[in-house]
């Protein structure tokens, strides 16, 4: 009895003090709110603004708001819809991956891809296709290929020993015999003359061997032509490798995949790797160069626009205009300022043709080279074409690969989404099973090489075939994992695939559960592991909550009641006004000549379609016009000539402007369908009002103020 006290005495006191260190500050109907989680959210959300009483006050009203919709989508259920499971099960998913890596592992990922970022490498290689699951002997055939081919690379010999020893393999690849079908004899001829025809070029000795080598070989796209009888195929499965013999450029990191990369970066210039074996099969790769990277530069550019199906005279404006600009900018004429006014880039054009800073790989490659081929700031290009147009490009500024630090998060997003981020994942697994004590019985596996038959391949196997299967397999932490827990594991995840060896097939499978349990065990104690996660995870879960009932209730309602929407604007129209306004054309002359014929013009009543058909027949840079209701206050010029009528010349830039404004529209309320984004917005904040006050009459709201004053 004295233990039991001693005991409740302890657990009362322990409760007593975890609540002083973190009191209710708040109760919200039946939930209660701590001052952590309340700070918490505080602190995340009112990063820009002194933490003073007023802030504190005003984020309070609004947490409140929104505990009090939480309260109302549990009221109403809505965490127990399938599709709220469903979605907050998603969420979950995409929040637990960087958990679920060993963040060593990819801290040096991320330090290995920095190193490589400083410098761009040039390479070429020969590539022997073979699939990524491919059969051993599938696999024996290719890299006894692309081996062949190193050592002539190298400089080595051809035997007849050789290529005969290749030529059993190949059978065997094949399964060749005499009753084997036409397209598998194709193959097999393909592929042997292949190497006999390496072999009999072997004593080549040109200043590029490899290129030559890569240019001569067969293509397996391409058998069926050497078969009937061409002689000088490429060899490397890289279709291209016949003109360009395989030679890949220039790159940087993360533009391969990882074990190219690395094979390409651990290279020196000059040598050849040994085979990289890759997704795509068997590689050697020749290191070319490697120079320092390219980094990041900051260009203008005049743009005019062509589209695909334009006709031959639009097509030919547009190169004679952007000729024009190009003469214009070789004159002295102020790029900026001609950006301003001709490119069909608006967006850019509105800031003198600037675009934001980018490197390698994030603009189309005419772009790109054009831009990286400008030496020093202030060079223009010569005019060339993309999808998008004709462009002229001016160099602003370059910038030099950053420091790690600046560019972390970037290589962050990277590393996840490449083939290197499975290192971490692997070492991850291994730090599980030693947490959690893993230990296995690999007898278990190999029972089932008895029960695994031809339809596991068919993709019908049944686990009804290992009933009688049903030791313990491994242990991790306190669950085992069971045989039948693999045979139902096996029906779940086979499908119809070639014939290889049952042992090879049980012993992948094999790996690829224990894998994926140990995976799933860590993500399933993701929330008694880390508070931060379980933090995450309460504001997913109430911020979907949120947007499905504030969806329903005020933004989806306020599009569908046309009827409440159109009344609460009829109530409100005066709120929804057009200023004075002018409907006026603004005519960008390039000189005073060209003015005094657009006043011609104008005075016989011309469309502004037909004066600028008229002025633009010598060069499409004589007028350009710019027509619509001007606000006051929107255009000085406009502003200036506020009266219909035509403006006097105005000289700006070495242009002649000339404001013609047909006519002033009074003050005005906007009709429905001119304000109703605006309207919809409005009606919007008004249906929320209104719903937050009902909630606040439905649930009682409690606020400690003497908890409250304690936040900072």
């Amino acid at each position: 009895m004295k233990n039991i006290l001693s005991a409740l005495l302890f657990l009362s006191v322990q409760l007593a003090v975890a609540q002083t260190q973190d009191p209710v500050l708040m109760t919200v109907g039946n939930s209660k709110i701590t001052v952590s989680e309340f700070t918490s959210v505080y602190h995340k959300n009112n990063t820009r603004e002194e933490n003073t009483k007023e802030s504190l006050d005003k984020y309070l009203d609004l947490f409140v708001n929104f505990k009090l919709k939480v309260s109302e989508a549990l009221e109403l259920k809505m965490d127990t819809v399938s599709s709220f499971i469903y979605e907050l099960g998603t969420y979950r998913k995409q929040l637990a991956q960087p958990y679920l890596t060993d963040k060593d592992v990819n801290e040096k990922l991320l330090m290995e891809a920095f190193e490589r970022m400083k410098s761009d490498v040039k390479a070429s290689h020969i590539l022997v296709r073979v699939d990524e699951g491919a059969l051993p002997k599938d696999t024996l055939e290719a890299y006894t290929c692309v081996m062949l081919i190193r050592d002539v690379v190298m400089g080595k010999d051809i035997s007849t020993a050789q290529v005969n020893a290749y030529d059993a393999i190949l059978k065997k690849s094949i399964n060749l015999t005499k009753a084997s079908s036409h397209s598998d004899s194709v193959i097999y001829k393909a592929k042997l003359d292949a190497i006999k025809t390496l072999a009999a070029k072997q004593k080549y000795n040109g200043s590029d061997k490899f290129k030559y080598i890569a240019s001569l070989m067969v293509s397996n796209k391409d058998l069926v032509s050497l078969a009937k009888g061409e002689k000088e195929k490429v060899l490397s499965d890289d279709p291209s490798a016949k003109e360009n013999g395989g030679d890949l450029g220039y790159f940087t990191v993360m533009q391969m995949v990882y074990p190219f990369e690395s094979a390409a970066y651990n290279t020196k210039p000059g040598d050849v790797s040994m085979p990289v074996r890759t997704r795509y099969g068997y590689h050697i790769i020749k290191s070319v160069d490697k120079r320092k990277a390219k980094g990041e530069v900051t260009v203008a550019h005049i743009m005019v626009k062509t589209a695909e199906k334009m006709t031959a005279d639009d097509s030919l404006k547009a190169k004679t205009k952007v000729d024009e600009l190009y003469a214009k900018v070789k004159a002295g004429e102020d790029f900026a300022q001609l950006a301003k006014t001709y490119s069909d880039d608006k967006s850019s054009g509105a800031k003198g043709g600037e675009l934001p800073m980018f490197g390698p790989g994030r603009m189309p490659i005419e772009f790109e080279q054009a831009s990286f081929a400008l030496q020093t700031n202030g060079d223009v290009s010569m005019p060339f074409v993309t999808k998008y147009g004709w462009h002229i490009v001016k160099r602003l500024s370059k910038k030099e690969p950053t420091t790690y630090d600046e560019m972390k998060g970037e290589l962050k997003a990277k590393v996840t989404k490449d083939s290197r981020s499975q290192a971490g994942r692997t070492s991850l697994i291994a730090k599980i099973k030693k947490e959690n004590n893993f230990t296995e019985d690999l007898k278990t596996r190999n029972e089932f090489y008895k029960v695994i038959d031809s339809t596991f391949f068919e993709g019908s196997w049944s686990k009804d075939k290992a009933v009688k299967l049903n030791k313990v397999m491994f242990n991790l932490g306190d669950q085992k994992f069971t045989q039948t827990d693999f045979a139902g594991y096996i029906t779940s995840h086979q499908s119809k695939r070639p014939k290889v060896k049952v042992n090879a097939v049980v012993d992948a499978m094999y790996k690829d559960f224990v894998d994926e349990t140990c995976v799933a065990f860590e993500e399933s104690r993701l929330e008694m592991k880390y508070p931060e996660f379980k933090a995450l995870m309460q504001e997913y879960k109430e911020g979907i909550l949120l947007f499905e009932l504030t969806d329903k209730k005020v933004w989806s309602k306020a599009v569908k009641d046309t009827v409440g929407l159109k009344e609460f604007y009829e109530k409100n129209k005066t709120r929804y006004m057009w200023e004075e306004r002018a409907d006026a054309s603004i005519y960008t002359c390039k000189d005073a000549a060209t003015a005094a014929m657009l006043r011609k013009l104008i005075k016989k009543n011309k469309s502004e379609k037909a004066i600028t058909d008229e002025l633009n027949k010598t060069s499409q840079l004589n007028v350009q016009v710019d027509s619509k209701f001007f606000n006051k206050g929107e255009n000085k010029m406009v502003d200036s000539n506020w009266s219909p009528g035509v403006s006097p010349d105005i000289n700006a830039d070495g242009k002649v402007i000339v404001v013609v404004v047909k006519k002033l529209l009074a003050p005005t309320p906007k009709a429905f369908n001119e304000a109703k984004g605006l309207i919809t917005s409005d009606y919007q904040n008004h249906l929320e009002k209104e719903w937050i006050d009902s909630l606040k009459a439905k649930y009682k709201v409690e606020i400690n103020r003497d908890v409250l004053s304690t936040v900072k």
